[in-house]
């Protein structure tokens, strides 16, 4: 059987690919996307868990993995952090020689015969920065440094032009670093593979950052910093690009699967779902105010609050809380920066899962009162998500079981009430709930409500508790794109177009392209069930 490379395209938006591929700048993926099949992917819900790396690296839904964020609540103390993954990867079940470089949630330890480099430059990695065999990482780090763009890959600089052009220029040269190393890697230190498996990350950190530059219906799109972000996103596309023609060269005889569980968009839930939701509910437990601000609007920017080009989100947020409130000093005002320099340390003990405070954000400011409130807001990444307080779940809970269904429609019309002091319109789109049927079944990565928000509120005001905000924007991309993509290109594969399939059909595809049925309890099915296969 030929061997398979698989290049995983982390937080890629395929209609930026297709625009730029139209305009003839990234012909590699162009031709690439001619000769292979094509298939649209279907991460449904999953998309806005932060996990798709955890999807990838496990084959495993959230269903699967029981497990729906990376944000992890403790109800016996009533305190969260932010964990990496304890799942075995998909290759631990893989009859075949398989070396990685890069993919996020992919515990190396947990799969012994596995062989790569992991957090080296991963958005969100979920692991600790190691290699397989021993001496890798120093030598990965001897030939070729550092990865070059650590400060910018969770950087938010919209308010400043200067800022925003060094993102991306150096987010293109992690990419172009990314794929000496990976060329290295997989032909010369560890030739003898069947799977060589990559993530390219970049484009996950440059359109959650600079995502402003390219939407012309973007609150943000008329700073002064937007053509620098567009621009910024240009190069890390194009250094992509690049990269895909690069391996492709590199291994003709492989089987190239090029793929993207989700695509990205504007952020709409930073703001509400990190403060303003925290600050509701707290507000509705004790009558009073804990965050009080509001920033200056900006007609040039529809109307969004304004940030200093040398200011801070973070610092710009803790002003409006009382000193009282403040975070302990041992914070990294970094915010998530400091997965970062975690992850860069080799004295973590293998498959040990990686533990992340929280306390960055603004929603842990709150953590102190969550013991006597009804409900509370959970420090999320994405969607707004409310934990209630409930009697014999979470410890010395105040909500009797019996009351669990109408304080959970109180809460629904609270969030209904609120409209955006911008728009006018209610802040709140959908409310989602828990998978488990009984309340006292909802697991510590869930919540009792999810609320998906109405465009992107940045203040919120209500007819009781009076307006919060509005605050200026964090991130101005996020996850809240289409449909991601699949191509897969080899000698016995009909080009063509193949339609809609789940995203978790590539783990089981990958294992059929290696002429491995693919194990019990993955996610999904092989893509290749339809297509049509030349003898």
């Amino acid at each position: 059987m030929p061997r398979v490379l698989a290049i995983c395209l982390d937080g890629y938006e395929e209609s930026v690919g297709r625009r730029l591929m139209a305009e003839g700048a990234m012909p590699a993926l162009r031709d690439l996307a001619g000769a292979s099949a094509r298939f649209a992917l279907d991460h449904g819900s999953a998309l806005r868990t932060g996990l798709a790396g955890e999807h990838v690296a496990t084959g495993l839904s959230p269903q699967a993995a029981g497990r729906w964020a990376a944000v992890r609540f403790d109800a016996a103390t009533h305190t969260v952090r932010q964990e990496g993954t304890a799942l075995a990867p998909f290759t631990a079940q893989l009859d075949a020689r398989a070396v990685v470089f890069d993919p996020p949630y992919f515990e190396l330890a947990r799969a012994s015969a596995t062989r790569g480099l992991v957090g080296w430059g991963a958005h969100d990695p979920g692991v600790a920065c190691t290699a397989q065999p021993a001496g890798l990482l120093e030598e990965v780090r001897s030939r070729f440094g550092r990865y070059p763009a650590h400060r910018w890959i969770y950087a938010t600089p919209w308010n400043s032009p200067a800022a925003s052009q060094e993102m991306g220029e150096r987010l293109a040269q992690g990419v172009r670093t990314r794929a000496r190393l990976a060329r290295w890697l997989f032909a010369e230190r560890l030739p003898d593979w069947d799977l060589a498996l990559l993530t390219v990350s970049e484009a996950h950190s440059a359109l959650e950052g600079l995502w402003h530059g390219i939407d012309a219906d973007h609150p943000l799109h008329r700073c002064a910093s937007a053509a620098a972000a567009a621009g910024g996103i240009r190069a890390v596309y194009t250094a992509i690009d690049a990269l895909i023609g690069e391996l492709r060269g590199a291994f003709p005889d492989a089987i190239t699967v090029v793929f993207s569980m989700h695509g990205m968009g504007p952020n709409r839930s930073d703001a509400a779902s990190m403060l303003l939701l925290p600050e509701l509910l707290y507000r509705h437990a004790f009558g009073t105010a804990l965050f009080q601000r509001q920033g200056v609007p900006s007609p040039l920017l529809q109307g969004q609050a304004t940030l200093g080009e040398g200011e801070s989100w973070d610092g710009w947020v803790a002003a409006g809380f009382p000193h009282s409130a403040a975070l302990p000093s041992n914070r990294d005002r970094g915010g998530p920066r400091i997965l970062s320099r975690i992850i860069g340390r080799l004295g973590l003990a293998p498959a040990r899962t990686l533990r992340v405070p929280l306390d960055w954000m603004p929603a842990a400011r709150y953590q102190p009162f969550w013991p006597r409130m009804p409900a509370f807001a959970l420090p999320s990444f994405y969607d707004g998500r409310v934990r209630i307080n409930l009697r014999g779940r979470e410890r010395g809970g105040v909500i009797a079981p019996d009351q669990y269904r109408t304080v959970r429609e109180e809460l629904v019309s609270l969030l209904e009430a609120c409209r955006d002091p911008v728009s006018g319109e209610s802040v709140v789109a959908e409310v989602e709930y828990p998978a488990a049927m009984s309340a006292r079944e909802v697991g510590p990565t869930e919540a009792d409500l999810v609320i998906l928000w109405r465009g992107a509120p940045m203040g919120m005001r209500h007819p009781r508790y009076g307006q919060i905000g509005p605050i200026p924007y964090r991130r101005t991309g996020g996850h809240t794109g289409g449909l991601g993509f699949a191509l897969l290109q080899g000698e016995r594969i009909a080009a063509g177009e193949y339609g809609t399939r789940s995203a978790y059909d590539v783990v089981p595809t990958l294992f059929e392209l290696l002429g491995r049925a693919p194990v019990p309890g993955l996610s999904g099915s092989s893509l290749l069930r339809p297509l049509r296969l030349a003898s």
